[in-house]
């Protein structure tokens, strides 16, 4: 499998964007079927299309460990700097994996979403005298759990209404 690029004249492009292109590269269903020579294929005619100080960033779930070490490895051989990036690192739906390469030198990497860079030092909270202070009051009917909840969420990456004054209020009786 030969993977040129039609009619590309060299230096053409100034980036480039792909969704889960490597997963298709890095399977292997047959014998003479190579990931890595498939790999170093692919990255060494991306680097050949794009421009000096273009970048190239691509979407892929490695299944292990190995697998994100053998595509990066693949990349930097072919020319390319960067690294991976992951976006929501602590949730388990929302985590993505970007390989960003970059072929004018080594620039930094782009911050990732859902991470959070303050969270270095222990916060004090005082969720320990609030259950003190509840005993026997119901533990999720109230506006701090409502909202607590929500900013989890919200970490999680996922879609979370915003905040009104109406967050936590009881309903009326009329639906």
């Amino acid at each position: 499998m030969r993977m040129k690029p039609k009619n590309t004249p060299k230096s053409t492009f100034d980036g480039a964007i792909s969704i889960s292109a490597l997963q298709w590269l890095c399977n292997a269903d047959k014998k003479h079927h190579n990931p890595v020579k498939r790999l170093y294929q692919f990255f060494s005619s991306l680097y050949a299309c794009l421009s000096r100080s273009a970048r190239a960033v691509l979407q892929f779930y490695p299944e292990n460990g190995d697998q994100m070490e053998l595509i990066t490895a693949q990349a930097m051989k072919a020319g390319f700097y960067g690294g991976v990036v992951v976006d929501y690192p602590n949730s388990t739906k929302a985590k993505k994996f970007f390989l960003v390469l970059m072929t004018g030198g080594n620039m930094p990497l782009p911050k990732a979403l859902g991470t959070d860079e303050d969270s270095h030092g222990v916060t004090y909270t005082a969720k320990r005298e609030r259950l003190k202070q509840q005993r026997g009051k119901s533990l999720k009917k109230g506006r701090d759990w409502i909202l607590e909840k929500k900013e989890r969420r919200r970490k999680q990456g996922k879609d979370v209404r915003p905040d009104s004054k109406y967050t936590g209020r009881k309903r009326s009786g009329r639906l």
